[in-house]
């Protein structure tokens, strides 16, 4: 088992997105170069401004790869470096076609894969982002889940409601399907590879966003836009929706999860759940309403229903993460003080 220190060179795939440009960011700051993917020379533009104002400018490089589904989409990307970061996969509930989340989870997860063989003897080590989607489907009553377990219920709803499947259940069955076949392809091609697969499965990642927006809140990432929607925007704090639970994780944890995965040796081979906690959202507005100054004056925070109780629905034995990486999770209270600033930095 080989680790994967600074000042090593590590690929990023699909750089610019909301945890992407976080593991840019923190591989930067521990002295790594960075080699980043983005689909357009337009969307690479905010990349090399940002991390050039941080004083990283010669330490990051930007390549364009159009079509991630594309056979050697990765081919010279992967080129020189020793240690890939495969974050690029998309999270867009309002696409509607299976196809439309799996070809690129799968095809590109294992693009990747090929591409390292043929043209990076260099890589030790490969990580890549799949999701607590590829562990569990909301069950009917409340479960811890682990590595062990895979998301089978999901498939399901595709098998049943075709087109007319939940969105999540689109998402969740891609990155299943994009998972296995990063592990197939890794079980089939160990005995001859150079590199070991880390994969890192979050739940629903909230935290301070630091990529492009060009719009306003609407324009917000999948996860983060329930986020604002139900903590500053204006729409009726239900019980059902205060009691409703589920787990997640902060963006800059999950970014750091990332990071850990090529330092340490015992991570190799493994599967990994990085979650902070579960919470009901009643447990949000708590938090907000414990920061002193609030970041949002023209939205003052909404108090719920204090004191609402609910059983925690999903949550995730993180024993292995605590052993192999030693993460110290940030609270609900950190994570909401930190985005509420970029939305007040924003105008918001």
């Amino acid at each position: 088992m080989t680790i994967v220190p600074p000042p090593a060179k590590v690929l990023v795939t699909g750089a610019n997105g909301y945890i992407a440009i976080w593991v840019v960011r923190l591989l930067l700051e521990q002295g790594y170069s960075v080699r980043g993917t983005v689909r357009s020379a337009g969307k690479g533009e905010y990349l090399t401004e940002y991390f050039g104002k941080l004083g990283f400018g010669d330490k990051l490089e930007i390549v364009v790869v159009e079509d991630i589904t594309k056979e050697g989409a990765f081919d010279q990307a992967v080129q020189g470096v020793d240690a890939i970061e495969h974050t690029a996969s998309p999270f867009i509930t309002s696409l509607v076609n299976l196809s439309d989340f799996v070809d690129p989870a799968v095809r590109g997860t294992v693009g990747v894969l090929q591409s390292a063989i043929k043209h990076a003897p260099n890589v030790k080590r490969i990580v890549i982002t799949s999701s607590c989607g590829a562990v569990m489907a909301p069950p009917p009553q409340p479960t811890i889940f682990s590595e062990t377990d895979w998301n089978t219920s999901s498939q399901m709803d595709i098998d049943k409601n075709g087109v007319n499947a939940d969105p999540l259940s689109k998402y969740r069955v891609s990155k299943t399907l994009a998972e296995k076949a990063a592990w197939e392809f890794y079980e089939k091609h160990k005995g001859s590879i150079g590199w070991e697969l880390v994969v890192i499965n979050p739940p629903f990642v909230f935290g301070p966003p630091i990529q492009e927006i060009t719009g306003g809140p609407e324009s917000l990432n999948t996860s983060l836009k329930p986020f604002y929607d139900i903590l500053v925007g204006d729409g009726p704090k239900t019980e059902k929706l205060l009691s409703t639970s589920n787990s997640w994780v902060d963006v800059r944890d999950t970014a750091l999860s990332h990071i850990l995965a090529i330092q340490k040796e015992a991570a190799a081979g493994e599967r990994i759940i990085v979650c902070g906690g579960a919470y009901l959202w009643q447990e949000w507005f708590d938090a907000a309403n414990t920061i002193q100054p609030y970041p949002l004056p023209n939205h003052p925070p909404a108090k719920g229903m204090p004191g609402i109780t609910a059983p925690y629905v999903i949550q995730y034995n993180t024993a292995k993460a605590d052993k192999l990486l030693g993460i110290r999770y940030k609270t609900k209270a950190e994570t909401i003080r930190d985005t509420l600033e970029i939305f007040a930095a924003k105008g918001w």
